[in-house]
């Protein structure tokens, strides 16, 4: 291609079936917004500009979506395709090549429209799609040697273009002094009342110039969305392409129908995921990974035969090799655990570096601690990190024995091999191999009797 690609998305519809306040554009796929993957495309052909057409709720989108680089032009008047594009040519260069797409059509990918931008000449290319049932798409009409001649709306098709299986898109390329020629001669003399962009097919027809017209063999990649129907229909045909990149890397999904990629996952050699596990974020699987049924991962790093058994999450976790989460373990973000860690069921961590070996196996909460190599921590403990004003530190040193039911009371610290006695509350630091405890003298009362309900 050797003109500037300039890409016009058209993010303008309101979305009224959607039956929504947000933005129709604005609705997400794989939690991002629609919009942002059809950015992202236009980022990944190279396009020196990108122009979004916004109407409703532009001042949201435009907090939305963001990006510097992005040329924002409102449409204040919905008066049609060709209308909208029209507002954005006006900083768009001559000697550009215009491709125009679509914030509702997110899963576009960039070799289906490569070939597009890769069009040359003062014609036009646009992307047709054969459909089982095009109802609701205009249909390309070709002449008898198979060339494209014009594109009709099916508001205006007589039966025999309702007949015609082959549907309209809306993606077009076309040089921007062509383009913007043919937009200046569009009318609203149609059913709808609107200037259509597809009437710039037969305008450029009308000037001796050829139509590359190219089909997509997939139907769900040009899909557009109106009503959360179809978003739900696009988010699982964007799920199971995601599932089946994974699989074809070497990943074991126990049931790709049952899993959710919400950001970008990378993964070493035999990493293995069961069913209904959720990924945010950026995450990173060394090898030998396995994730357990029903866990979300957010912004996390495991290292090499990590085991995230089920039902736990982790946020904002770092970790090395041979660590072990879970069932129904919680982590939270700014963690940090070092190799041969365990975290057990209804362990919440957070904030805290946790030096190899260190073990917390049952019902504890340790925030904002640093904690030395080969500690253990008995079930029921927590460390009292917030005063109700401040956070403050714990500190345990290595080989430390933490007994069952204890409180650490920050800011405090337990030194190497301490031991703190079961159901102790430590206030002040406990020294190094010592057997640091707080309880009272246990006594009996004879003769108590255990209260009974009244009669």
């Amino acid at each position: 291609m050797n003109r500037p690609l300039e890409v016009i998305i058209l993010a303008a519809g309101k979305g009224t079936r959607m039956r929504s306040t947000l933005p129709k554009v604005l609705h997400p796929i794989a939690h991002r917004p629609m919009l942002a993957h059809v950015i992202d495309t236009a980022r990944e052909l190279g396009a020196a500009r990108i122009h979004v057409v916004y109407g409703h709720g532009g001042e949201q989108v435009r907090e939305a979506i963001g990006g510097k680089e992005i040329s924002w032009v409102e449409q204040a008047e919905q008066l049609g395709t060709g209308h909208a594009v029209e507002q954005a040519m006006p900083g768009v260069g001559d000697d550009a090549l215009v491709l125009v797409l679509y914030g509702d059509v997110p899963l576009i990918g960039s070799d289906t429209l490569r070939p597009l931008v890769e069009h040359s000449g003062d014609g036009a290319a646009l992307l047709s799609v054969r459909l089982a049932d095009p109802t609701g798409y205009g249909r390309i009409v070709r002449d008898a040697d198979g060339a494209v001649e014009r594109i009709v709306e099916q508001k205006d098709a007589s039966a025999d273009e309702l007949a015609i299986d082959e549907g309209n898109t809306g993606i077009l390329a076309a040089g921007a002094a062509s383009l913007r020629r043919w937009l200046a001669a569009l009318d609203n003399d149609n059913a709808q009342g609107e200037f259509y962009l597809t009437d710039v097919i037969a305008l450029c027809r009308g000037e001796g110039h050829s139509v590359e017209g190219l089909v997509c063999a997939d139907e769900e990649e040009v899909a557009g969305v109106n009503d959360r129907l179809q978003l739900a229909r696009l988010e699982r045909a964007y799920q199971r392409r995601q599932a089946e990149r994974l699989m074809r890397e070497g990943v074991s999904l126990a049931d790709p129908a049952r899993f959710d990629l919400r950001g970008e996952l990378t993964t070493g050699s035999d990493c293995s995921i069961d069913v209904g596990v959720i990924i945010e974020g950026r995450v990173q699987l060394g090898d030998n990974v396995h994730i357990g049924a029903h866990s979300v991962l957010r912004d996390v790093s495991l290292g090499d035969g990590c085991t995230v058994q089920p039902m736990t999450l982790l946020e904002g976790v770092e970790a090395g090799e041979r660590c072990n989460f879970g069932p129904y373990a919680r982590v939270r973000p700014g963690s940090r655990f070092e190799g041969e860690t365990h975290v057990g069921n209804f362990v919440e961590v957070k904030n805290s570096h946790i030096a190899r070996g260190s073990k917390m196996g049952h019902l504890s909460y340790i925030g904002d601690t640093e904690m030395g190599a080969r500690v253990n921590i008995g079930a029921g403990t927590i460390t009292c990190n917030y005063d109700g004003a401040n956070k403050h530190r714990t500190l345990i040193g290595d080989d430390a024995f933490i007994g069952s039911d204890s409180q650490l009371v920050a800011p405090v610290s337990v030194g190497d091999g301490a031991t703190i006695g079961a159901g102790s509350t430590i206030s002040k630091d406990a020294p190094a191999g010592e057997l640091t405890l707080s309880r009272v003298k246990q006594s009996s009362i004879k003769n108590w009797k255990r209260p009974q309900k009244s009669k």
